[in-house]
């Protein structure tokens, strides 16, 4: 399988598949994220999987919600073996400094409104050998030293993600983004950051409704960046 999403956005364009579908495969050929970057995983040792949502009721310049369920149900499942999960705006889980998990969120818009979203997990759990390519990576193994069961740990994860998206139904949104902007990786701690005119220092506020990330500079100025306008300098 090329990935995961590929599959679900190939087979929805041939008809509607029922809400909550999962798409799984032990390894994908072309795995990716955001911007086509890519996504290594080793065979049969990690969790790779999407899943085929409706969500109509929410507005498609409010669809980053979707991200930050994901996100948090993701960290909520870590908390089970590991401590220190947190978001890393805007689609990694990272534990301490370290990468754990990405998240590819695919949505079509039918107007205004979304007909469907694939979103897509990629979790290392236990890969031990990463591609020097690969920044900073780290697995469940890696950080417990013991190995798991992935058929397990996939419907751990889904149950938990399966509460978080019933939460985004109830429109229970501000509460959920609280709760990610309190998990963001390095919130509220001055970070060098990376933007169209190099390096500065700075921390961050809060992120948009529209996924936009808010930052402080030094000059007490605060700045809205969209994805890969801005990134940390780790």
């Amino acid at each position: 399988m090329t990935s995961t999403n590929a599959y679900a956005s190939q087979h929805l364009k041939n008809g509607v598949l029922p809400e909550g579908t999962i798409i799984y495969t032990n390894y994908q050929t072309a795995g990716r994220g955001y911007f086509g970057n890519k996504w290594e995983s080793e065979d049969g040792k990690n969790l790779l999987a999407s899943i085929i949502l409706y969500p109509s009721f929410i507005k498609p310049e409010d669809q980053f919600y979707i991200s930050m369920s994901v996100s948090l149900g993701i960290c909520e499942f870590l908390g089970s073996y590991v401590k220190d999960s947190v978001i890393k705006w805007p689609n990694d889980i990272y534990v301490k400094n370290d990468k754990i998990a990405g998240i590819l969120i695919d949505s079509a818009l039918s107007g205004e409104k979304i007909e469907y979203t694939v979103a897509g997990i990629g979790l290392n759990v236990n890969q031990k050998k990463f591609s020097i390519s690969v920044p900073n990576p780290t697995s469940l193994n890696l950080l417990s030293g013991k190995d798991f069961n992935i058929t397990d740990c996939l419907n751990k994860l889904l149950t938990v993600l399966d509460k978080r998206y019933k939460q985004l139904i109830s429109g229970d949104t501000e509460s959920m983004k609280r709760e990610y902007i309190s998990k963001l990786f390095r919130y509220n701690e001055w970070s060098k950051f990376m933007d169209i005119n190099g390096s500065f220092n700075g921390r961050i506020d809060t992120v948009a409704d529209d996924g936009r990330i808010v930052i402080e500079k030094h000059d007490s100025k605060f700045y809205e960046y969209a994805f890969k306008e801005v990134e940390f300098i780790i």
